[in-house]
């Protein structure tokens, strides 16, 4: 079994996308709800008595020819919420706390606003530990908003928001971003066999196209992973973050020891940080270096300038951050938002129409203001991302002591919040099994329902609040340019 297809796996990763946000009315009243007892906490039942899966159960299920065996995302929840229903425990084991999963939109609403003033996700163990215990020196000031929570993500998250928020920033970039898709592209149209089919391993060039322009965005270079005869460092490059995701998966996803003992896995995981974290700090040296010779003016510079003038940590943890998390996120969202239209010639004629308003010509660039008014692209992305969405759900930690489907759930308790299968269910979305970019517009055909008939707290491809995605108009760039 492909471990980086597994959907575990998929879950458990892009559920660890980065945090950010700003501050809302609609967070200050999740604020100061989380100062309040729920009043039905004392009827409701304990948290024990939440149905909770034995592990000899799950393993026979995930086993051969089980129930859950080789499914897909959606197929795996669906499942699982037909087993239990809207709320079922899943116990931790070697070191790893319970997780609580739900699949009620009403459930999902008060856990965001319940979440309080520092919402707490946790990420990866593997990566805290590492950055706490293994690498102090390099993370002692700040872990990163992965894996910083209280007053010290507040810190961070303060010095990242303007920088990485701001539009006229994401306007930088369009024109590498744009260059990189046209690479790409050209890469695609020679892929193609006889029958104008692409390879069977076409996601993997997808995150070297993820890779390749996260390098533009995060670290002001280019990596040359598209190109056919790749540098030692692009072949280092690739390698290091595809032995992340698949040692993140044996030491985080897997049943596994290294909390207690120094296994081989955790061994090469520690090797593997080390070697990647080592070259984000030449890359950055190389940056700094660069443009103490060549600076920008104030109205043009990059990500990395402006966390470098700031501080210098921040800017290689982020760095480090941004490949990571942005790399699987990014190229998984466009191969479902590619696929539905592949699979809908009708959509893609009429974006095709769209966007020759503003792509007269084959060889016509995107530019910042040509892109503002493309809302048939946008909707073609939402719909693409509701039908496939990258992570399963959200996750949080209960800000207070909440009651759940008439259970206790202990403050600190993690919850994953199971939108994705949501998403896909004709109780919450109507003809959810079709591709109908027309739902998310003001002006759709009469038959077409609205997506604003819909919960607004199950589809959040990028997260609510103050832990929201802070690479979320990044990724919407990057979807817009290679759609």
């Amino acid at each position: 079994m492909n471990v980086l297809k597994s959907p575990l796996w998929q879950h458990w990763l892009r559920s660890s996308v980065l945090p950010c946000g700003t501050t809302s009315n609609r967070l200050l009243s999740a604020q100061a709800a989380v100062e309040h007892v729920d009043p039905e906490w004392s009827t409701a039942k304990p948290y024990e008595s939440i149905p909770t899966p034995s592990f000899m159960k799950m393993a026979r299920m995930f086993g051969k020819n089980g129930r859950y065996a080789n499914l897909d995302l959606v197929e795996l929840h669906s499942r699982m919420w037909e087993d239990y229903g809207d709320i079922v425990r899943f116990k931790g084991m070697f070191g790893r706390r319970d997780i609580i999963m739900t699949y009620s939109p009403s459930d999902i609403e008060k856990v965001f606003r319940n979440e309080g003033q520092w919402p707490i996700r946790r990420g990866f163990d593997s990566f805290t530990y590492y950055r706490t215990h293994v690498r102090p020196d390099i993370f002692s000031e700040t872990g990163g908003l992965v894996t910083e929570h209280g007053e010290k993500w507040q810190k961070v998250r303060t010095i990242v928001n303007p920088v990485m928020m701001q539009p006229k920033t994401i306007k930088l970039y369009v024109d590498q971003v744009d260059e990189i898709a046209r690479e790409f592209m050209t890469l695609v149209a020679g892929m193609r066999d006889e029958k104008n089919e692409l390879p069977k391993d076409f996601d993997q060039w997808l995150n070297r196209w993820a890779l390749e322009t996260m390098g533009v965005l995060a670290l002001d270079t280019r990596f040359g992973v598209l190109k056919d005869e790749q540098t030692e460092e692009a072949k280092k490059i690739l390698g290091l973050v595809r032995n992340i995701f698949e040692l993140t998966y044996k030491l985080d996803v897997e049943m596994s020891l290294w909390k207690y003992i120094s296994t081989p896995s955790y061994r090469k995981m520690m090797s593997v940080f080390d070697d990647l974290t080592a070259l984000i700090m030449a890359k950055i040296d190389e940056a700094k270096q660069r443009l103490e010779k060549q600076p920008s003016n104030s109205a043009n510079q990059s990500v990395l300038e402006k966390l470098l003038k700031i501080n210098k940590h921040v800017a290689v943890i982020m760095s480090l951050d941004m490949l990571i998390a942005g790399i699987d996120t990014t190229s998984s969202g466009s191969t479902g938002v590619l696929y539905c239209l592949a699979k809908n010639p009708e959509k893609q004629a009429k974006l095709r129409e769209e966007l020759r308003t503003i792509l007269p010509k084959k060889d016509s660039p995107l530019t910042a203001e040509n892109m503002h008014n493309l809302p048939y692209l946008r909707a073609c992305i939402k719909e693409g991302l509701r039908m496939y969405q990258p992570v399963a759900g959200n996750m949080r930690a209960a800000g207070r002591d909440l009651v759940l489907q008439g259970y206790q759930i202990p403050k600190g308790t993690d919850i994953a919040m199971g939108s994705a299968v949501l998403q896909r269910s004709e109780k919450y979305f109507r003809r959810a099994s079709e591709y109908l970019p027309e739902r998310w517009l003001s002006e759709r055909p009469a038959d077409v329902p609205s997506a604003k008939d819909s919960n607004p707290f199950i589809f959040l491809p990028f997260g609510f609040g103050a832990r929201s995605c802070i690479g979320r108009r990044l990724a919407m760039m990057e979807l817009e340019m290679i759609t």
